[in-house]
């Protein structure tokens, strides 16, 4: 494993990061979206290709390398289909999607993480729409080959 990464975290631990977690050693999601205002409350620069990460499950256990192998900023009122269907969670649609991340950023833990108890989002509210791949499976010594 590459020495000093910084982590990979999808969601919170628990439920959903578990099931993330597994859409990603399976080769199903290949993208994510996040809010941009995050990475400023977070005092974190935005992901650029090429970088990697540390995977980690809910126990903060590391189970993968990823690479981030694409990033583009757009307001989530045009965020696409095939964006939608990378994320490897089952939605078939757009509005399907929207309605699920909506529960999690207007969820009363990401609101606190943010440290605003009413931030919402609209079709104007930026989001990072990245891509990656797996590069190392740490738990089997495997490099996935897609």
């Amino acid at each position: 494993m590459e020495p000093n990464l910084p982590d990979a975290e999808f969601a919170f631990p628990g439920p959903l990061r578990d099931a993330l977690v597994a859409a990603i050693l399976d080769g199903s999601k290949t993208s994510t979206t996040s809010v941009a205002l995050q990475y400023d409350v977070d005092s974190e620069p935005l992901p650029v290709p090429g970088a990697r990460s540390v995977l980690v499950d809910s126990a903060q256990k590391p189970v993968a390398i990823l690479e981030v192998t694409g990033v583009r900023l757009a307001p989530l009122g045009e965020v696409d289909l095939a964006h939608v269907l990378d994320e490897g969670e089952g939605h078939g649609s757009v509005a399907q999607w929207r309605t699920a991340h909506e529960q999690f950023w207007h969820s009363a833990e990401f609101r606190s993480a943010l440290g605003d108890p009413d931030f919402t989002v609209d079709d104007t509210t930026v989001a990072v729409l990245e891509r990656f791949r797996v590069v190392e499976d740490i738990g089997h010594g495997v490099v996935p080959r897609y």
